[in-house]
Parts: structure tokens; C-alpha cells; sequence
């Protein structure tokens, strides 16, 4: 069981100052940890962001930091997950990993009653907006690809974002990760194109009917996190 540690509430750049130094510090016998948190509202942007999809952000800060992607927000409401995992040790690559960060949402939401999707070529986590129960398999869901074939063109017919996920790896350690929306002010995310995408959707549990406070969201997902990325 990875040892846990609950934040709270806590500013964004300290505690990505603070998961980079934990990172720094590490040897091969440190323990991983897995933290758990909420941010003050904040836009942060990954290695790969473009000015342009900060279309308004007003009054909230934005951070430029060192993961992977575009431009996402957090604010209350949101659970935000922190795996700091050593990659090597664990036994698995950075693929595998992010399957299992997004494996461990989709049994977070299925407690709940919802249904959580991939999309071929865009991480993170969705749901349908008609019918977020439905089972029914996504014609965008990942497939196995011919050799030779690009990587496909993301689809998001139909779906909202629940989940976004960033990472950084370094000396094969982990760090950044994965941010479920539970009941947040969802309106800074018109601000943006969220993950670099324009137009795309973005939820909550709650505005898909599901009340539940972050507290038993975060506790949930500690858990399916800490046995799916277990060695």
C-alpha cells in the first residue's frame, strides 16, 4: 500500500516545487507516496502549451510547469492525485503507468455509478453527456492501430471531460498526475481550451447528478490508485 498524504486545500507552485524536490532527493530505496489535494483556482500549463489557448484567464493565475501537455485548471472541488512512483522499481513503463493513473478514475466513477471512457489519442478520462451510466462501448475508444498508421485524431463527439491527467518522469520517478472533478465551479474552464482542445467539454460529477463531496471522491480514488499502480 503506498503510503498516503492528505494536503488539504494548498497552493499549486509550492507543492509542485515541493513534488520536485521529493523527486530530486530520492535514491532507490525511498519509499513512493501518493498525494492527495485541492488547489486554489489556477491554470497551469505543461511543456507543450501555447499562449493561444489561454483564451481569458482573467483574475487566476497561471503557473507554467514542467509536465507534459497544455493548458488545464484546478480549483475547489477537484481532487487532484500526486503518485510519486519509481517507475523502475515498480516494474513498468510510462505507457502502462498512465493505464493504470486512468484505470484507477474509471473504478473511482463506476462506485458511483458512472461510466468512465478513454478516447484514442487524448489521456485522460470521459464521460458521456446523454447517458453517463451507459456500458455501451465508445466508437473513439483506443483500438489496436495497422502498422504504419498515424495516431488518430481525438473524437470527443458526444463527451465531457471528467478527468485530465499530466505527468512528468524523471530518473524514472514520477511526479505531477491526475485531476477529477467532483463539484467545482466549472465556468474557468471556458476561459481556456481546456487541454488544447477548443470546444471541449468539461464536468463534474455533480452536473452529471452524482452528489458526493471531494473528501469521499479523494478517499475512493486513494485507494483504487494505490492497488493499481502497486507493483
Amino acid at each position: 500500500m503506498t503510503p498516503t498524504r492528505w494536503l488539504g486545500q494548498v497552493e499549486y507552485l509550492p507543492t509542485f516545487e515541493a513534488m520536485q524536490a521529493f523527486t530530486a532527493s530520492r535514491d532507490a530505496g525511498t519509499p513512493d507516496e501518493l498525494w492527495l489535494c485541492e488547489h486554489p483556482p489556477v491554470f497551469t500549463q505543461g511543456l507543450a502549451g501555447q499562449a493561444s489557448h489561454l483564451l481569458a484567464p482573467g483574475d487566476i493565475p497561471v503557473v507554467q510547469t514542467n509536465r507534459g501537455g497544455q493548458v488545464t485548471y484546478h480549483g475547489p472541488g477537484q481532487v487532484v492525485a500526486y503518485p510519486l512512483i519509481d517507475l523502475q522499481r515498480a516494474g513498468y513503463y510510462v505507457k502502462e503507468y498512465v493505464y493504470r493513473i486512468e484505470e484507477a478514475v474509471i473504478r473511482t466513477l463506476g462506485q458511483v455509478g458512472v461510466t468512465g471512457h478513454r478516447v484514442a489519442g487524448a489521456p485522460g478520462i470521459y464521460v458521456r453527456l446523454d447517458d453517463p451510466g451507459s456500458h455501451a462501448l465508445l466508437p473513439q475508444r483506443p483500438m489496436r492501430r495497422s502498422p504504419g498508421t498515424g495516431a488518430p485524431v481525438p473524437d470527443f463527439a458526444g463527451l465531457g471531460k471528467i478527468a485530465a491527467l499530466g505527468i512528468k518522469v524523471s530518473r524514472h520517478c514520477t511526479y505531477h498526475g491526475v485531476s477529477l472533478n467532483v463539484a467545482m465551479d466549472l465556468e474557468p474552464f471556458g476561459r481556456i481550451n481546456p487541454c488544447g482542445y477548443q470546444g471541449l467539454a468539461t464536468v463534474d460529477l455533480f452536473t452529471i447528478g452524482v452528489v458526493v463531496s471531494p473528501d469521499e471522491v479523494a478517499q475512493v480514488l486513494s485507494r483504487h490508485l494505490s492497488a493499481t499502480l502497486a507493483s
